[in-house]
């Protein structure tokens, strides 16, 4: 199987891979700076442009687009949530901004695969995708605190319902939304280019 850039596009040259990826790397971009502002994580479109990069490009350059992302932003662009660039990449998102690479990587193992071509399967994709990307979006600042000492100073204290109150509950009905848009934008795709 192929993704749909490939299908779409036919054999690409180096030159056009490049392309795609810097492309999907400024469409993340765009996407980031769409948002609700909530504390300490931003909502943003994000994450429907990461899957829909994953599952258009697939897996390899899929990753490589986020992997340029990663590094506009360490190099002081402002591609991530409202503006903000390499300092993210230390901040409590950062353990998000990384977890992006394998949420592309594994939407466009699915997409290459054959199993993201339809809408239930590629939304069951992109919610479980989405899922995953909680795990290192808060070990990262579980570690920085258990690290820092904060987590022991508040003893008596449920920390793990912060974690839940503030990295993932507010982002669940959304990731949920965009999951099932990017299964509606890709089955879109696959059926206009199966007409054609």
């Amino acid at each position: 199987m192929s993704s749909l850039s490939q299908s779409v596009l036919g054999q690409q040259s180096a030159l056009k891979q490049a392309g795609l990826v810097l492309g999907a790397s400024l469409v993340i971009a765009v996407a980031a700076q769409i948002s609700v502002p909530m504390f300490p994580v931003p909502m943003t479109l994000q994450m429907l442009a990461i899957l829909l990069v994953g599952f258009t490009l697939g897996a390899r350059l899929g990753t490589a687009a986020l992997i340029t992302y990663l590094a506009e932003g360490a190099m002081g662009l402002p591609v991530f949530a409202n503006g903000g660039n390499g300092a993210a990449l230390f901040g409590p998102t950062a353990g998000f901004l990384i977890g992006f690479v394998g949420v592309a990587f594994l939407a466009g193992l699915a997409a290459d695969r054959g199993i993201a071509k339809g809408f239930v399967s590629t939304a069951l994709v992109a919610l479980a995708v989405s899922a995953l990307l909680y795990v290192p979006g808060v070990a990262w600042p579980m570690a920085v605190a258990q690290i820092s000492g904060v987590e022991a100073s508040w003893v008596g204290n449920d920390f793990g319902a912060y974690y839940w109150a503030y990295f993932m509950k507010p982002f669940l009905i959304g990731d949920a939304v965009k999951s099932v848009l990017a299964a509606l934008i890709m089955a879109g795709g696959w059926s206009v280019f199966s007409k054609r």
